[in-house]
């Protein structure tokens, strides 16, 4: 009888111990990439190569290819994963009273090291310069693309410092607009060209690349009666009388200035605010009720004072800060209740109409909101594949050898791309609707597709915003929590350490918020029903049916079937929209997105694969409208399965890889 093997415990130092997993950069720059195939370091994810290639000169602006590759590596780097770990142990923290119990209204809100390094590196990256005209160096093209394909690498490691560069980016949008005006409307007691002074020297520190000279903004719309209901805002804000200024002269040392010394606004807004994101920002766009309805003001979030000592000091501009939420996510995020009295703000746009003056920051959050989440689930997927590659399951058998799983996670993938795709058709389509088709499309890939008209732009923006942040939230959230179970329990535990770069448990937290600020799916939905059914629903679905023949006409000649099917379905969903109810439609709404999103998924999956010949992406293509339109049940078993099984492995780890191409079944 043969001796038995001796076998020795295990103990904390000893025994079996995990090799790490190895995450690559999401980006790697075209140049560098022929090379990385010969194996240097390069990207798991061809998703942002292809969307580049898609929407931008090809080959890309040596600045703008530079710029990426060199920021994808700086979201892995252990002083920035240091950062990230940082905001998540260390949580904001609120200070109201000074030592003898007075009001603080100098620092009351402290915010961790975490969060102040990583606004930095966000700043000096351009997460928001990059999108304006005047900030970039590499040449004319599609700034919006560069500046959100930035965002995308930067969600997974950023610990949701990307919410006040989301508001800034619409606060710089609002301003742009405002400023693009000759004149602005004349508003009693608010000289227009002091308000353009202010609004011209804010915008310029909403779009620095300076940490030290730049401002981020809040946006404050939520309240206890209302939620996204913002008609019934409790807020008020009227012109301060003559006799009030001059009592605030008094209070405040004859000083009456932000904290910047830029002149303060006229009107004084009082209320309470229930849920305010980024409460440390520099400045505010709001909400308020005037005599002549709901306006938006832009209030600065620090005003001057002279202290008794002839000191010089930023005191808080009428807000106090009422508690901050304990939430399920966003730990490092500063989000607040506040209470506003006396805060003194500058009327913008017209009186009554600030509801419409403020959707353009609401569409630019919505759209950050939408790329953020899918940034965030391509983290995910990088860490389930780097796992699989490493982690051992049967004597030397590695997971990414096992078919069940891989077969898994591709499909994962396929949503993914398809959502990454949808995001970034609302990106391009914002960057014609501010510099036009002749700069932002033409020469490109995508530009015998995309709108010429500036208008058609925008109004396909506002049809498919809706429809990309509701759905991508969804998704990201769903398969974020897929890739926390393909990693087992440690996919579940809260791992901080190493960087934090495996805690997927916190990215799924974080994600969790995507589908409940900005709008909830069911707001969303609304959104689109009074869109495509309202005074104008007929010119909206009519600008989305002529953005769809040509991605019919792009694409027919090489998925004349699918292309056809995708003709078909967007036609009985085109009738159906014209002839129902709009109760009716709106009752069945959340359905009525997601079939929008599989429709537009749909054609831009085949486009891709069209734009690169490439049989992996063909089958992405043909997998998702399978999936999506019914077909999938039908053909599940039909397949080869040495055919099936190649694909999904090629899905999941792309280039075939030492060791993985043997794939067993075997658990």
């Amino acid at each position: 009888m043969a001796a038995k093997l001796e076998r020795q415990p295990s103990s904390a130092t000893t025994g079996f111990f995990q090799a790490y997993p190895v995450i690559p950069p999401a980006y790697t720059s075209q140049t560098q990439q022929a090379s990385a195939q010969s194996g240097n370091a390069g990207s798991d994810d061809t998703v942002l190569t292809d969307i580049l290639k898609l929407y931008l000169p090809n080959p890309l602006p040596t600045a703008l290819d530079k710029s990426l590759h060199d920021f994808a590596r700086t979201c892995l780097d252990p002083g920035t994963l240091r950062l990230m770990v940082d905001c998540e142990i260390s949580h904001p923290t609120l200070h109201s009273l000074n030592t003898f119990g007075e009001a603080n209204t100098i620092n009351p809100l402290r915010t961790s090291e975490g969060w102040r390094g990583l606004k930095d590196i966000q700043t000096k990256n351009g997460i928001v310069a990059r999108g304006y005209d005047g900030c970039s160096e590499a040449g004319k093209y599609n700034l919006r693309i560069h500046q959100f394909a930035l965002a995308h690498l930067w969600s997974p490691s950023c610990a949701s410092v990307s919410c006040p560069a989301a508001m800034s980016d619409g606060a710089a949008i609002l301003l742009s607009k405002h400023l693009a005006l000759s004149s602005n409307p004349s508003t009693p007691g608010q000289d227009p060209k002091v308000l353009r002074g202010v609004l011209q020297a804010v915008y310029n520190r909403l779009v620095s690349f300076g940490p030290d000279y730049a401002w981020t903004s809040g946006q404050w719309m939520t309240e206890r009666p209302g939620g996204s209901d913002v008609s019934r805002t409790e807020t008020l804000a009227r012109l301060a009388s003559t006799e009030e200024l001059s009592a605030e002269k008094v209070t405040f040392g004859k000083e009456d200035a932000d904290g910047v010394g830029m002149p303060l606004g006229p009107y004084l807004i009082d209320g309470f605010k229930w849920f305010s994101s980024a409460t440390d920002a520099d400045m505010v766009v709001l909400l308020a009720q005037t005599k002549k309805g709901l306006s938006a003001f832009y209030a600065p979030m620090k005003r001057a004072k002279i202290m008794p000592d002839s000191t010089r000091v930023a005191v808080m501009n009428g807000v106090r800060i009422s508690r901050l939420k304990n939430k399920m996510g966003t730990k490092g995020l500063p989000t607040a209740e506040l209470e506003i009295k006396g805060m003194r703000g500058w009327l913008i746009g017209e009186e009554g109409r600030g509801v419409k003056g403020i959707s353009a920051i609401l569409n630019a959050t919505r759209l950050w909101t939408a790329s953020g989440a899918v940034g965030s689930w391509g983290r995910g997927l990088a860490v389930a594949r780097a796992y699989a590659k490493v982690r051992k399951i049967k004597g030397e058998q590695v997971l990414a050898e096992n078919r069940q799983h891989v077969k898994w996670i591709a499909g994962e993938i396929v949503k993914y791309r398809a959502c990454a795709h949808l995001a970034f058709l609302g990106v391009a389509l914002l960057g014609i609707a501010e510099s036009g088709w002749e700069v932002a499309a033409k020469g490109t890939n995508a530009g015998s597709w995309m709108p010429k008209d500036k208008k058609e732009a925008e109004a396909l923006l506002r049809v498919l915003t809706p429809v990309m942040k509701a759905q991508c939230s969804l998704w990201s959230t769903l398969g974020l929590r897929e890739c926390m179970e393909s990693l087992g329990g440690v996919g579940y535990c809260e791992n901080v350490e190493d960087g934090g770069v495996m805690n997927i448990a916190r990215m799924l937290r974080d994600s969790a918020v995507n589908s409940v600020w900005e709008g909830t799916t069911n707001i969303l939905a609304e959104d689109f029903v009074r869109v495509t059914k309202g005074r104008a629903g007929e010119q909206a679905v009519a600008c989305l049916d002529r953005l769809i023949v040509r991605m019919v006409g792009t694409v027919v000649a090489f998925f004349e079937e699918n292309a056809h099917l995708v003709q078909w379905r967007w036609g009985a969903l085109k009738a159906w929209l014209a002839s129902t109810a709009t109760e009716k439609v709106l009752y069945q709404g959340r359905e009525v997105l997601q079939q929008v999103q599989e429709l537009i998924c749909s054609l831009l999956l085949m486009i891709q694969a069209g734009n690169t010949g490439d049989s992996l992406d063909r089958t992405i293509a043909d997998r998702w409208i399978r999936s999506r339109f019914g077909q999938g049940r039908e053909l599940l078993h039909k397949g080869s399965l040495e055919v099936e099984s190649e694909n999904d492995r090629r899905i999941f780890l792309g280039t075939p890889t030492a060791g993985t191409q043997g794939m067993r079944s075997k658990l």
